[in-house]
Protein backbone atom coordinates (compact mmCIF):
# COMPACT_ATOMS: atom_id res chain seq x y z
CA UNK A 1 0.00 0.00 0.00
CA UNK A 2 1.31 3.63 -1.04
CA UNK A 3 0.15 6.44 1.28
CA UNK A 4 0.84 9.68 -0.29
CA UNK A 5 0.84 13.01 1.44
CA UNK A 6 -0.99 15.64 -0.91
CA UNK A 7 -2.24 19.82 -0.72
CA UNK A 8 -4.89 21.21 -2.11
CA UNK A 9 -5.53 21.32 -5.86
CA UNK A 10 -3.33 18.19 -6.04
CA UNK A 11 -6.41 16.32 -4.10
CA UNK A 12 -9.10 17.41 -6.78
CA UNK A 13 -7.45 15.28 -9.75
CA UNK A 14 -8.56 12.42 -7.25
CA UNK A 15 -12.17 13.58 -6.91
CA UNK A 16 -14.30 10.74 -8.59
CA UNK A 17 -12.14 7.96 -6.59
CA UNK A 18 -12.52 10.60 -3.20
CA UNK A 19 -16.42 10.19 -3.91
CA UNK A 20 -16.14 6.27 -4.30
CA UNK A 21 -14.55 5.52 -1.60
CA UNK A 22 -16.44 8.18 0.99
CA UNK A 23 -19.56 6.25 -0.34
CA UNK A 24 -17.96 2.46 0.20
CA UNK A 25 -16.98 3.91 3.67
CA UNK A 26 -19.65 5.96 5.04
CA UNK A 27 -23.20 4.55 2.97
CA UNK A 28 -23.10 1.21 5.35
CA UNK A 29 -23.75 1.12 9.02
CA UNK A 30 -23.30 2.87 11.56
CA UNK A 31 -22.95 5.84 8.63
CA UNK A 32 -25.41 4.79 7.14
CA UNK A 33 -24.97 8.27 4.81
CA UNK A 34 -26.39 8.25 1.88
CA UNK A 35 -25.27 9.46 -2.43
CA UNK A 36 -26.26 12.60 -1.94
CA UNK A 37 -23.91 12.75 1.10
CA UNK A 38 -21.07 11.18 -1.53
CA UNK A 39 -21.76 14.15 -3.61
CA UNK A 40 -21.95 17.20 -0.82
CA UNK A 41 -18.45 15.60 0.11
CA UNK A 42 -16.70 15.98 -3.17
CA UNK A 43 -18.40 19.54 -3.88
CA UNK A 44 -16.90 20.84 -0.21
CA UNK A 45 -13.39 19.45 -1.39
CA UNK A 46 -13.13 22.94 -3.11
CA UNK A 47 -13.65 24.75 -0.38
CA UNK A 48 -12.05 22.61 2.13
CA UNK A 49 -8.72 22.46 0.21
CA UNK A 50 -8.35 26.13 0.38
CA UNK A 51 -8.63 25.87 4.63
CA UNK A 52 -5.77 26.96 5.85
CA UNK A 53 -2.79 24.27 6.46
CA UNK A 54 -5.23 21.73 4.46
CA UNK A 55 -3.39 18.83 3.96
CA UNK A 56 -4.45 14.88 2.80
CA UNK A 57 -3.21 11.67 2.58
CA UNK A 58 -3.96 9.30 0.43
CA UNK A 59 -3.69 4.98 0.38
CA UNK A 60 -3.46 3.88 -2.72
CA UNK A 61 -3.18 0.04 -4.05
CA UNK A 62 -1.26 0.66 -7.59
CA UNK A 63 -3.74 3.03 -9.12
CA UNK A 64 -6.69 2.35 -7.17
CA UNK A 65 -7.61 4.45 -4.38
CA UNK A 66 -8.44 2.56 -1.22
CA UNK A 67 -8.53 5.10 1.58
CA UNK A 68 -7.71 8.80 2.57
CA UNK A 69 -7.63 11.25 4.92
CA UNK A 70 -8.01 14.79 5.06
CA UNK A 71 -7.42 17.62 7.46
CA UNK A 72 -7.01 21.26 8.19
CA UNK A 73 -5.98 23.87 11.27
CA UNK A 74 -9.01 24.47 13.48
CA UNK A 75 -9.88 28.45 13.48
CA UNK A 76 -9.73 31.00 15.92
CA UNK A 77 -12.48 32.27 17.47
CA UNK A 78 -13.69 28.35 17.04
CA UNK A 79 -16.10 27.63 15.11
CA UNK A 80 -20.15 27.16 15.38
CA UNK A 81 -21.10 25.53 12.63
CA UNK A 82 -21.43 21.38 11.80
CA UNK A 83 -20.47 19.24 14.94
CA UNK A 84 -18.77 22.33 16.33
CA UNK A 85 -21.21 23.51 19.30
CA UNK A 86 -21.14 20.26 20.49
CA UNK A 87 -17.52 19.81 21.17
CA UNK A 88 -17.06 22.58 22.75
CA UNK A 89 -20.01 21.80 24.92
CA UNK A 90 -18.45 18.58 25.42
CA UNK A 91 -15.14 20.20 26.65
CA UNK A 92 -15.63 23.79 28.02
CA UNK A 93 -14.95 27.18 26.69
CA UNK A 94 -11.47 27.19 27.83
CA UNK A 95 -10.11 23.76 27.07
CA UNK A 96 -11.73 24.04 23.24
CA UNK A 97 -9.71 27.12 22.21
CA UNK A 98 -6.95 25.70 24.37
CA UNK A 99 -6.84 22.52 23.23
CA UNK A 100 -8.17 22.63 19.83
CA UNK A 101 -7.91 26.37 18.07
CA UNK A 102 -4.67 26.29 16.21
CA UNK A 103 -4.46 22.26 16.61
CA UNK A 104 -4.87 20.04 13.31
CA UNK A 105 -8.64 18.81 12.89
CA UNK A 106 -9.09 15.67 11.19
CA UNK A 107 -12.22 15.85 9.05
CA UNK A 108 -12.36 12.28 7.25
CA UNK A 109 -10.81 9.05 7.96
CA UNK A 110 -12.16 6.68 4.88
CA UNK A 111 -11.03 3.25 3.82
CA UNK A 112 -12.78 0.75 1.69
CA UNK A 113 -14.59 -2.12 3.51
CA UNK A 114 -12.87 -4.52 1.21
CA UNK A 115 -9.32 -2.60 2.16
CA UNK A 116 -10.09 -2.88 5.91
CA UNK A 117 -8.09 -4.88 8.65
CA UNK A 118 -4.85 -4.08 6.99
CA UNK A 119 -3.51 -1.27 8.70
CA UNK A 120 -4.35 1.05 5.97
CA UNK A 121 -6.52 3.25 8.24
CA UNK A 122 -3.66 3.78 11.08
CA UNK A 123 -1.29 4.46 8.43
CA UNK A 124 -3.47 7.45 6.84
CA UNK A 125 -4.13 9.01 10.54
CA UNK A 126 -0.43 8.64 10.92
CA UNK A 127 0.77 10.28 7.63
CA UNK A 128 -1.40 12.80 8.33
CA UNK A 129 -1.15 13.96 11.81
CA UNK A 130 2.63 13.16 11.98
CA UNK A 131 4.10 17.26 11.41
CA UNK A 132 0.84 18.57 13.62
CA UNK A 133 2.03 21.86 15.36
CA UNK A 134 3.25 20.84 18.97
CA UNK A 135 1.73 17.41 18.38
CA UNK A 136 -1.55 18.70 18.58
CA UNK A 137 -4.02 17.17 16.82
CA UNK A 138 -7.89 16.66 17.41
CA UNK A 139 -10.91 14.65 15.96
CA UNK A 140 -14.42 13.81 16.28
CA UNK A 141 -16.47 10.85 15.88
CA UNK A 142 -19.80 9.97 16.22
CA UNK A 143 -21.06 7.61 19.31
CA UNK A 144 -23.08 5.44 17.07
CA UNK A 145 -19.52 4.38 15.99
CA UNK A 146 -18.19 1.78 18.35
CA UNK A 147 -15.73 0.46 15.80
CA UNK A 148 -14.46 3.66 14.83
CA UNK A 149 -14.18 4.93 18.72
CA UNK A 150 -11.80 1.12 19.78
CA UNK A 151 -10.18 2.12 16.77
CA UNK A 152 -9.00 5.32 17.94
CA UNK A 153 -8.22 3.85 21.45
CA UNK A 154 -5.83 1.31 19.85
CA UNK A 155 -3.72 3.85 18.19
CA UNK A 156 -3.02 6.07 20.91
CA UNK A 157 -5.75 8.33 20.89
CA UNK A 158 -7.72 9.90 23.98
CA UNK A 159 -11.13 10.37 24.55
CA UNK A 160 -11.52 13.76 25.70
CA UNK A 161 -15.29 13.90 25.86
CA UNK A 162 -17.45 11.29 26.84
CA UNK A 163 -21.58 10.63 26.27
CA UNK A 164 -24.74 11.44 27.54
CA UNK A 165 -26.58 9.40 29.50
CA UNK A 166 -28.36 8.51 26.48
CA UNK A 167 -25.19 7.50 25.00
CA UNK A 168 -25.74 10.16 21.89
CA UNK A 169 -23.86 12.62 20.18
CA UNK A 170 -20.04 12.85 19.31
CA UNK A 171 -16.72 12.44 21.01
CA UNK A 172 -13.44 14.70 20.78
CA UNK A 173 -10.20 12.76 20.78
CA UNK A 174 -6.64 13.96 20.87
CA UNK A 175 -3.89 12.58 19.22
CA UNK A 176 -1.08 10.59 21.15
CA UNK A 177 1.21 13.62 20.95
CA UNK A 178 -1.39 16.20 22.06
CA UNK A 179 0.07 17.66 25.11
CA UNK A 180 -3.35 18.64 26.87
CA UNK A 181 -4.14 14.41 26.02
CA UNK A 182 -2.98 13.58 30.14
CA UNK A 183 -5.60 16.41 31.26
CA UNK A 184 -8.86 15.00 29.67
CA UNK A 185 -10.85 13.39 32.47
CA UNK A 186 -11.67 10.34 31.86
CA UNK A 187 -14.83 8.27 32.53
CA UNK A 188 -15.95 7.74 35.98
Amino acid sequence: MDIRVVSNDALLSHSAALRSVYADAFCAPPWNEDEETANRFVARLSTDVRRPGFIAALAFNGRNLMGFSTAWTTLTPFPTDRCYPQASAGLGQGRTHEWLCGAREIDELAVRPAARGNGIAGRLLEAITEDAPQGRAWLLTSLRAPQAIAFYHRHGWTQATHPSPDGHGIAVFLSPRHPARSLAAQPL
